[in-house]
C-alpha cells in the first residue's frame, strides 16, 4: 500500500490491529458501516509517504449514505457536496479566486500529495464518533508520527478540536503546522473562513522548492463535454 505496510503492520501495532479487525468484523457484519471496507485505506492508496506534501486532517468519515469513500472531506462525483466540503470550497474561492465546482471528489489533491486523512477511519451510519476510540486513534497516530519523520517539509492543515489534538505528534522544525476550526456549519464562522490555509500551503511549497498544489477540482459537466 504504498509503502505504509511498514507501519500498518508493525509489531507496535499488532495488538491493536487484531483488536481493531475483531471489532470491525462485528459493525460490518452487524450494521452499517462507512465508508466501505474495501475503501477504509483509500487515501493511503492514492498518496504514498514519499508523495506526502501536505495533511488535511479531520476527524471522522462522512455518516450519511453513499457519502465516505475513504478521503477526508471527499464525496463520489455524483454525491451531493456536503455542507463542510462545500465551505472549504468557499474558502478556496475567497483565498484563491476558484469557482465552486459542481461536485465533492478530491481525488485530485490526494494525487498530487494531499494525504486527506481523518483520525478515525471508520463510522457507524448516522452516528458520528460512533468509532472513536477503539483502535483507529493508535493507527492514525502511527502515520501522522510516519510523515512526522519523512526528510522533506510537509504541510499539516489541522481542522477541529480532534485534529488539533494531534499537533503534539508533529515535531519535525521542517514542517509548517496550520490550525483552523473544523469547517462544519457549526464552527465554520470560529476562524475557518479567513484561515488562509491553502494559500499559506502554496506560498511554503513554493519556498521549499516544491510544485504548489493545484486546489481546483473540475465540474463533471466539464470533463464529460472535452
Amino acid at each position: 500500500m504504498n509503502n505504509w505496510d511498514g507501519i500498518l503492520y508493525s509489531s507496535e501495532l499488532k495488538s491493536c490491529r487484531e483488536d481493531l479487525h475483531r471489532f470491525l468484523d462485528e459493525e460490518y457484519s452487524s450494521g452499517k458501516v462507512f465508508p466501505p471496507r474495501e475503501d477504509i485505506f483509500r487515501a493511503l492508496e492514492l498518496t504514498g509517504p514519499e508523495q506526502v506534501r501536505a495533511v488535511i486532517l479531520g476527524q471522522d468519515p462522512y455518516h450519511d449514505d453513499g457519502q465516505a469513500h475513504g478521503l477526508a472531506f471527499s464525496v463520489g462525483r455524483d454525491v451531493k457536496i456536503p455542507p463542510s466540503l462545500m465551505n472549504i470550497y468557499k474558502e478556496l474561492n475567497s483565498e484563491l479566486g476558484l469557482y465552486i465546482p459542481d461536485n465533492g471528489n478530491l481525488e485530485k489533491w490526494a494525487r498530487q500529495g494531499v494525504l486527506l486523512l481523518n483520525t478515525v477511519l471508520t463510522v457507524r451510519a448516522h452516528e458520528p464518533n460512533s468509532h472513536r476510540k477503539k483502535g483507529w486513534e493508535t493507527v492514525t497516530d502511527a502515520l501522522i508520527r510516519a510523515v512526522n519523520d519523512l526528510d522533506h517539509p510537509v504541510v499539516f492543515m489541522l481542522w477541529g478540536a480532534p485534529a488539533i489534538s494531534k499537533k503534539k505528534l508533529i515535531t519535525n522544525p521542517s514542517h509548517l503546522i496550520l490550525e483552523a476550526p473544523h469547517p462544519s456549519p457549526l464552527s465554520v464562522y470560529r476562524g475557518f473562513f479567513g484561515c488562509g490555509h491553502f494559500k499559506k500551503c502554496n506560498e511554503f511549497l513554493a519556498e521549499n522548492g516544491y510544485e504548489p498544489i493545484d486546489w481546483q477540482i473540475e465540474d463533471v459537466q466539464q470533463r464529460l463535454l472535452t
